[in-house]
């Protein structure tokens, strides 16, 4: 497979003359964010069946018609965990290519395990050991060795084979389909459009606090996510998660209780201080029925916590008949969530509700039982536990 780095409009017209009529494409992104709140795009793979490209996107200022190539829809886009490659696709343009398939959701489907890594899948499945030695590599440093740059060919390289191997091993299992809910989310611009006003909720430790304490949160999060996409800053430049916490639990009112707050820098103090003085008077301000909630713990009666404890003996049981890592399918929580008559939780829906939700649920119902049998789990009361 020839392999090519492209920094010049030439090659990168020739690069799409050859890609045009491909049924399908691989691609992978390397990027940094580390100093800003959108990611930086630095280097762009693609292979196709005959070759193997790196584009530099800090030196080409336009790539519109390799883009026009990727967002068409009669392309399949293959990708590893792609989730972070298509949100960047998603900020450059608010547009996300379709239809795509992703290796990383596939092989859960395929015994692989819930949320393998490319090298690891590339290894199991191929028997190709890949080179880690650039691994932290800084994508944004020009000129990029040609090391560098192989290495990040071998991320497109073998998402073919990977591709092939897996769809040829669905169909024949019959669950090419299951993968279309997954793969749905995937392309969603939903999933990758941050609501400042729900940001609270990605505060890491935010389940501790309630009540006001959590409307204080919502108002100070809201702000650090617009203050972030404004100044394109990592939102902990600007305040970092545990200063969050501090000011939701303490909600200072004047300056000088302001400056007790634990780990607000007397910089950001100085700059920001009355705004966010004003932004916990007015969230106080609030009736208490606008007030956001974490949600309610999920309490389980003794009966109930042996319901649970059972129910994972049968996601077990499908797990291994399938030969796939029980929490591809579902967790615990997600079933206490069942047991106090929840329904809407990933294991009820998509591909997780035929492989194993449906028995989750005929279990509740009353069709399922489930009892030892020579050392073994057994489930009765369906033809086809599998």
């Amino acid at each position: 497979m020839q392999e090519l780095y492209i920094d010049t409009p030439r090659e990168l017209t020739d690069l799409c003359h050859r890609l045009r009529g491909s049924s399908w494409l691989a691609l992978d992104t390397e990027f940094i964010r580390e100093k800003t709140y959108y990611p930086r795009l630095c280097l762009l793979q693609i292979a196709s069946d005959e070759l193997v490209a790196c584009v530099d996107p800090l030196v080409l200022q336009n790539l519109d018609e390799l883009f026009d190539i990727i967002h068409d829809p009669a392309v399949l886009k293959v990708f590893h965990a792609g989730r972070q490659d298509l949100e960047i696709f998603y900020y450059l343009g608010k547009e996300l290519p379709r239809p795509v398939f992703d290796t990383q959701i596939a092989a859960a489907l395929l015994g692989y395990g819930d949320q393998i890594g490319y090298g690891a899948l590339v290894k199991k499945m191929l028997g190709v050991d890949l080179a880690k030695a650039h691994s932290r590599t800084d994508w944004s440093l020009r000129p990029l060795e040609p090391e560098q740059v192989h290495y990040a060919a071998d991320d497109v390289r073998y998402l073919r084979e990977l591709y092939q191997k897996q769809q040829q091993a669905l169909a024949k299992l019959g669950r090419l389909e299951w993968l279309a809910n997954d793969f749905a989310v995937l392309v969603d611009p939903h999933t990758y459009r941050n609501s400042a006003i729900e940001a609270w909720r990605r505060v890491r430790g935010h389940q501790r606090l309630g009540g006001a304490q959590l409307v204080v949160l919502q108002a100070v999060a809201a702000w650090r996510e617009e203050l972030a996409r404004q100044l394109d800053k990592p939102r902990k430049w600007l305040l970092r998660d545990e200063v969050l916490l501090e000011l939701a639990r303490h909600q200072p009112r004047e300056h000088q209780a302001l400056g007790k707050i634990r780990g607000l820098e007397t910089g950001t103090r100085r700059r920001y201080g009355s705004e966010i003085l004003a932004l916990i008077r007015k969230a106080r301000e609030l009736p208490s029925e606008q007030w956001p909630s974490a949600g309610t713990r999920v309490r389980l009666s003794a009966g109930q916590e042996s319901m649970v404890d059972v129910m994972m003996g049968l996601v077990r049981l499908v797990a291994k008949n399938n030969r796939i890592s029980p929490a591809s399918l579902t967790t615990r929580k997600e079933l206490e969530r069942l047991v106090v008559g929840e329904s809407n939780t990933p294991v009820m829906q998509g591909w997780r509700a035929e492989l194993c939700g449906n028995k989750l649920r005929a279990f509740l119902e009353g069709r399922i039982s489930l009892h030892m049998e020579q050392g073994r789990l057994v489930a009765t009361g369906v033809s086809d536990i599998t």
